[in-house]
């Protein structure tokens, strides 16, 4: 097997994050549900888009997040997803690719939009999202480009992708090709409504397609039907390579045929938004994964990224995530 290009490529939707600070009046004058997280169609996005205020914008989207993580821990990344040749597709791929990921799926020119959250900061620092999926779901195996994967030590995938057939087969080619490549696979079931829309299908996946898999404690029970972590985990366990499974202040457990490690959760002064902490900590994982770290030390990355990101408000690390990992002496 030859040497990897890249340490780490990631599968996901590609949204662009909209983060714009409103007033109580906004969030009543648009009817929205304050703290609530709801899908909306192009003309809403539109609508709500004209009526926002200063933005900040983002590339975005669970394996986003976790391949710019891996990037900022200073390793070699990939990624596909769809976006739309517009202003938002624009932006996405530029930021994707200023953090150093190398990003090259080509922007549909017809269709739907690029997909875009507005994450909406109330004065008391609720956030209201709403999400237009839009050109991200659209992604089919013409846009899983070989070489990359054969390339890629890891081909990351995101669960959330996984209700379009397309998507579905996009996956299915993606880990065909690591695997006969000699590479790694691995995916994050992304949350417990997303597995139990596809339980029979993500266990079919992870058991013929799939070596690590990321799954916070709710999703694996939903997984196998249980409500014992324990058990679940045992379940997980026979069914993959690695299972990574965390739980919030209960740190994590990474089990690996009769070996398993319990790490704790890195400590944090105050949690302000626990959104990108799962996507952070696998991308934490990732990379010391690909360093050939030990288990234990890979989990401690994850951790370490993981509370970097619920420290503050957006998805996306304030602190260079290498340089963190530095000071406590994790790499």
């Amino acid at each position: 097997m030859t040497a990897s290009r890249f340490d780490v490529l990631g599968i996901g939707n590609a949204i662009v994050d909209v983060i714009a600070r409103v007033g109580e009046d906004f969030v009543a004058r648009h009817g929205l549900v304050k703290g609530s997280m709801n899908l909306i169609d192009e003309a809403r996005a539109e609508e709500l888009y004209r009526a926002m205020g200063p933005a900040v914008e983002t590339s975005g989207g669970s394996a986003g997040n976790t391949i710019a993580g891996v990037a900022g821990f200073g390793g070699r990344a990939a990624y596909f997803g769809k976006v739309k040749q517009d202003q938002l597709g624009a932006i996405f791929r530029h930021d994707m690719r200023a953090q150093g990921v190398t990003f090259d799926t080509p922007a549909a020119t017809a269709g739907p939009a690029t997909a875009r959250s507005f994450i909406l900061v109330t004065p008391d620092g609720e956030r209201t999202m709403n999400t237009y999926l839009g050109a991200c779901v659209n992604l089919t195996t013409a846009d899983i480009d070989r070489a990359t994967v054969e390339a890629s030590a890891i081909t990351y995938m995101e669960g959330y992708l996984w209700d379009r057939p397309e998507a579905k087969e996009a996956f299915r080619l993606a880990a065909r090709l690591a695997h006969a490549a000699g590479r790694k696979t691995a995916i994050t079931l992304s949350d417990s409504f997303c597995v139990e829309r596809h339980r029979d299908s993500f266990l079919d996946l992870i058991r013929n397609g799939i070596d690590i898999v990321f799954a916070n404690e709710t999703e694996v029970k939903a997984l196998y039907q249980t409500q014992s972590f324990d058990g679940a985990m045992a379940a997980l366990r026979r069914d993959c390579r690695i299972a990574v499974l965390t739980r919030s202040a209960k740190g994590s457990v990474v089990a690996q045929g009769d070996e398993v490690v319990a790490v704790p959760a890195h400590a944090v002064s105050e949690v302000v938004d626990v959104t990108g902490a799962g996507d952070l900590y696998a991308a934490g994982f990732l990379y010391g994964y690909t360093r050939g770290y030990e288990l234990g030390r890979c989990a401690a990355l994850g951790g370490l990224a993981a509370a970097e990101v619920i420290s503050h408000i957006g998805a996306r690390p304030e602190i260079a995530l290498r340089d963190l990992a530095a000071a406590d002496d994790l790499l």
